[in-house]
């Protein structure tokens, strides 16, 4: 039995844009993947530039620990 979610051979596979969640083909045919349209890469590259995709922080490296915090 195989499972539901593989697409038959030789058809394109489809994945959900990060951006937008629409369709969006994972083939050689669209460049702008893994994204839909050239508009969803740039709305994600603009979020980037922005940077508004951060890593949290919990606190200073201990090398950096000021003389409070020590």
């Amino acid at each position: 039995m195989k499972p539901v979610d593989t697409p038959p051979p030789g058809s394109p596979k489809l994945v959900a844009c990060p951006t937008c969640g629409g369709d969006s083909v994972y083939a050689p045919s669209n460049p702008f993947r893994p994204f839909c349209s050239e508009r969803c890469k740039n709305i994600d590259l603009g979020a980037w530039a922005s940077e508004n995709f951060r890593m949290p922080v919990t606190g200073l490296p201990e090398d950096q620990l000021t003389d409070d915090e020590q």
